[in-house]
């Protein structure tokens, strides 16, 4: 079966939870990229982006065969003549944002959540995303771990926001967050907008992620065709990409 694009998740699936992709995977990044196009799509901000990949991808890494679309793909970026294009963004207005707000805040308080210490700020506003941090945006990785590892907090949360604001997309991403967008702009949307913009068909595309299950923010992925591959954490995706490699290597 002809593989054209690899689309993967960031934060636990490409790194730990906010924290820069390590050499190794680095490496084998810039490997797949010569071979196939590649997408990263995460619940992340572009600033994440910035940081946790792009930041840290070896030079002469061919950044015209990557796309990335940050906040679970309701915004859409390319490599251009030499710099990062955004080719389109589907924002929040400020009424939508202010209820989605106050949703979170009340689904914590009823789903009987109790914060001892935050670190950073807890709600941020992506502009095409509200992004609940649970612990916060600074929280340390081991924290983040073990606050929520069967997702069972989040599962309680998100019941309360399908009842609350039914006319928005709720899905868990990473270890402590909740990402809340517009409806049906989601990971299975940006997978989309990939077919028309780049031109690849969906049964020619994977999806990796560790968030495939009911519920995570990967798992609209596997509404739309494409082949997907759950994993549990960096070191398994290094492995699968190795093996895509092998497989499509000249």
């Amino acid at each position: 079966m002809t593989t054209s694009l690899v689309a993967f998740d960031l934060d636990g699936t490409l790194a730990p939870s906010k924290s820069a992709i390590d050499a190794e995977m680095a490496a084998d990044l810039a490997a797949l990229l010569g071979v196939a196009k590649v997408a990263v799509i995460s619940g992340g901000a572009w600033p994440q982006f910035e940081k946790q990949l792009i930041a840290n991808l070896p030079a002469g890494a061919p950044l015209e065969n990557l796309s990335l679309l940050p906040t679970c793909g309701t915004q859409f970026y390319r490599h251009e003549n030499g710099a990062w294009k955004l080719l389109y963004a589907e924002n929040l207005n400020a009424e939508q944002k202010k209820k989605i707000i106050a949703a979170l805040d009340a689904a914590m308080k009823d789903a009987g959540i109790h914060i001892e210490r935050l670190w950073g700020e807890q709600i941020e506003d992506r502009e095409s995303q509200i992004t609940l941090s649970a612990l916060g945006q600074a929280a340390p990785l081991e924290a983040k771990e073990q606050w929520d590892p069967d997702f069972a907090k989040r599962k309680r949360m998100q019941a309360l926001l399908d009842v609350s604001i039914p006319e928005f997309s709720v899905r868990m991403g990473g270890s402590t967050s909740i990402d809340v967008t517009l409806p049906g702009i989601d990971k299975a949307y940006g997978i989309g907008k990939m077919r028309d913009i780049l031109g690849v068909p969906i049964a020619e595309m994977i999806y990796i992620g560790d968030a495939l299950f009911p519920g995570g923010n990967d798992y609209p992925a596997r509404s739309t065709g494409a082949r997907c591959i759950q994993i549990a954490g960096p070191n398994e995706t290094k492995r699968v990409i190795e093996t895509i490699v092998a497989m499509l290597a000249p």
